[in-house]
């Protein structure tokens, strides 16, 4: 049997890309060294999969930043403003990217957006009515030969053209139709290039095919691909999807002259029910996805063998795939050395689905005989799933089956809740803060690592944060902001943090995940049941609170991100998992409450992560549960007590009414680089919880003008009442400069004044 991979991670080992990439911003490394990194990157991860004997090795899956981006670029989808700066191929890429401010102008970025259901961001192709869609790279073309140079044969991969109509954002009157054939035209020449090069499969991303597909949708595919295909001379095309199945389009896609389709077996819920009730062409390769891309458990090997003895028998060749890109998991596990093995055997990151990918292909004839059960790789495999007893925690179960409905509601209603707390915070109009966390400076990342190394003790730790936490409010009292927060210099990670407060939670050295750019996640693993083990962060908030007399926020992160931004377990349900989290949360809220914090913040950037990619799906598989467990972590605080949350890079607009029934005082969200799209939504909605929209964009370096504050709040105006309106960056500070910070919240504030006098 024929294995693939879709796709690899490209940040290396140990995060080089990302160190070098932020050397070259910082103007401290040249393109060259850059590009000198990315290529030991690139050679390093194709012979690593050619040593493992994957048959099907993506080439072109490297990137600089973003995929989507990539495929922006090479066809031309470049907004003239980037253009005018004159900078290099490079520059003007991390420019779309990151934004730009400089002696050669002062842009912002192209928005950015969640990657389907998971943690990665892409940066959202902008065409106008006058963008010329054409060829004008030759990066695929360059990656294959590349490739081809260190003896690796590759299925050239990128970003399909239907899924990169259905993501872009289109600023004039013209819509996704009216680019279908300069676009189709352009990935024609490009094949033509390829094929001329000798290159034997080009994969086509298409994962949007698994969402909700309509009669409109469909005639855009089947333009698309009907010209495509007829074109594609020697070349195989292999049409990729992920994250889901592909249920509303599976004959259309069956029948066009696909020679292979990439099949996701995991997230799909309908997909082995649709292979079985339709068949599949036996003129077709089916590329199985039944090594989860996503999760870092092993594969249960009895289970996997068994679909593909099923799908054999279809009649159509099958090669055992990854469900997705292995992106989405750390490096390899041979970089984890604090983790027994007690532990680590039963996890598999990127390096170690390579294994697993080879050793289930051979697997597989033996299961054809019947002989498997004999295998050692087989009988090892098995013993991993028979249970850990070290994962339960019956108290904790016995607590979540004894919550009642009544546990999920807050009383007394929102609007005189409203009032309640006006009077009590007794807060201007348009009050200002902040998300969260401030910069995290050389300092304090030495402290923290000190401390872990057993080099400074407790108390030095404690001391050295304090004095930061009394200099972050010192800061945010001479700038003017209303709501202090105290700049989360304890926290390493907005999960991971209260992971290592909570029982059920193990943690990795180096198991870096890609969320956008240069930002990377160590998502830590769920073991067991979850509980808290202690208070975790009501000794910093009241030492904020003696600091000043304005009010300051307690800082929590919600059960649902917890749960998103963490590897899973996959021995019950997310739901369950959510739910135990969430009672961990809320005896955290009741104490942060108990010792005299009014405002406290549960943030749950990640609600929308897991929510089901069909409109279908959204209440009964997820929302239905997942809006109940936030409101079970602030049920139970006074009506004083003023709950904030906050939300970021994803679309909301479709979810409006759930994010309201949340039953938050206050929710803050990224609006900065969508051009504040949401706020129609909201007035549509008619939605009663106060808002702060962020009115600039944290993940740029750039400072945004007082001005261009100012129009961003009186557009909000134009949408949102006057007395329900907050001012905010669009997410937390971390990852920001000191310089640009400062510089930032002081035409912040000035703008809010502004709008005050007004």
């Amino acid at each position: 049997m024929k294995t693939a991979v879709i796709g690899y991670p490209r940040i290396g080992k140990n995060r080089e890309l990302k160190f070098e990439s932020e050397k070259f911003f910082k103007g401290e490394a040249t393109e060259a060294e850059l590009l000198e990194t990315a290529a030991e990157l690139r050679k390093g991860y194709l012979l690593k999969q050619k040593e493992a004997g994957i048959s099907f090795i993506s080439s072109n899956d490297f990137s600089f930043y973003d995929n989507v981006l990539d495929a922006a670029v090479l066809f031309n989808i470049i907004p003239e403003r980037y253009r005018a700066l004159g900078l290099s191929s490079l520059e003007t890429y991390f420019a779309m990217a990151r934004g730009y401010q400089g002696d050669k102008g002062n842009v912002k970025a192209l928005a950015m957006k969640k990657w389907f259901n998971t943690n990665y961001h892409y940066i959202v192709p902008e065409i106008d009515d006058d963008t010329e869609i054409k060829l004008s790279g030759n990066k695929p073309v360059e990656a294959f030969k590349e490739a081809k140079g260190y003896g690796v044969d590759t299925k050239v991969s990128l970003v399909g053209p239907f899924t990169l109509l259905k993501l872009a954002k289109y600023t004039g009157s013209k819509s996704a139709k009216d680019f279908v054939k300069p676009l189709t035209a352009s990935y024609i020449e490009l094949v033509s290039r390829l094929a001329g090069e000798g290159a034997e499969w080009i994969q086509f991303d298409e994962p949007s095919l698994v969402k909700d597909i309509d009669a409109e949708d469909k005639a855009l595919f089947n333009e698309i691909y009907q010209s495509l295909l007829d074109s594609k001379k020697s070349l195989k095309v292999l049409i990729q999807t992920y994250f889901g199945d592909i249920r509303d389009i599976y004959s259309e896609v069956t029948a066009l002259e696909f020679d292979g389709i990439g099949l996701d077996f995991i997230e799909g819920r309908k997909t082995s029910e649709l292979v079985k009730t339709n068949g599949f062409p036996s003129d077709k390769i089916l590329f199985a996805g039944l090594v989860n891309g996503k999760n870092i458990w092993r594969n249960n090997y009895a289970k996997t063998l068994d679909v593909l003895k099923e799908l054999k028998s279809l009649g159509a060749e099958v090669v055992l795939s990854t469900s997705c890109s292995l992106l989405h998991v750390p490096y390899t596990l041979s970089s984890e050395t604090k983790l027994t093995t007690d532990y680590l055997k039963h996890f598999a990151f990127a390096e170690e689905k390579l294994s697993e990918l080879s050793e289930l292909a051979k697997l597989s004839d033996f299961a054809e005989s019947g002989n498997v059960a004999a295998q050692p790789a087989f009988t090892a495999n098995q013993a991993l799933f028979h249970g850990r007893v070290d994962s339960v925690d019956e108290a904790v179960k016995a607590r979540v089956a004894a919550i009642k409905d009544s546990d999920y509601t807050r009383l007394p209603e929102f609007h005189e809740r409203e009032k309640l707390q006006k009077e009590k915070l007794g807060l201007p109009l348009f009050p200002t803060t902040t998300i969260g966390s401030f910069p995290q400076t050389q300092d304090v990342r030495q402290n923290r690592q000190k401390f872990r190394k057993g080099l400074i003790s407790v108390d030095e730790y404690t001391e050295f944060n304090k004095k930061k936490i009394a200099e972050c409010i010192k800061l945010q009292e001479e700038i003017g902001l209303d709501v202090i927060v105290h700049g989360e210099y304890e926290r390493n990670d907005m999960v991971e943090y209260f992971g290592e407060n909570l029982a059920g939670y193990i943690f990795t050295e180096k198991a870096w995940v890609q969320s956008y750019g240069t930002r990377c996640v160590k998502p830590p693993i769920i073991w067991g049941d979850v509980s808290r083990k202690n208070p975790i962060t009501v000794a910093w908030s009241k030492f904020a609170k003696s600091c000043t007399n304005k009010p300051v926020k307690g800082m929590l992160t919600g059960p649902v991100t917890i749960l998103n931004w963490s590897f899973p377990r996959e021995d019950i349900s997310i739901k369950e998992s959510t739910l135990q989290i969430a009672l961990a949360i809320r005896d955290e809220v009741l104490d942060l409450e108990a010792n005299g914090i009014d405002i406290i913040q549960i943030d749950e950037a990640a609600l929308r992560e897991k929510l089901p990619l069909r409109k279908s799906d959204w209440y009964s598989q997820y929302l239905d549960w997942a809006i109940p467990a936030f409101r079970l972590v602030h049920s139970g605080v006074k009506p004083e007590t003023q709950i904030h949350t906050h939300m970021c890079y994803s679309e909301f607009t479709d979810i409006i009414p759930a994010i309201d029934a949340m039953d938050a005082d206050v929710i803050t969200f990224e609006a900065s680089r969508s051009d504040l799209q949401i706020l129609d939504s909201l007035k549509e909605n008619n939605f009663k919880t106060e808002v702060g929209p962020g009115v600039y964009d944290i993940h740029s370096p750039r400072v945004p003008s007082v001005d261009e504050i100012v129009n961003a709040l009186n557009a909000m105006r134009d949408r949102i009442e006057d007395s329900k309106l907050w001012v905010n960056p669009d997410c937390g500070l971390k990852t920001r400069g000191e310089t640009e910070t400062k510089a930032s919240l002081i035409n912040l504030v000035k703008a809010a004044e502004i709008i005050r006098n007004k």
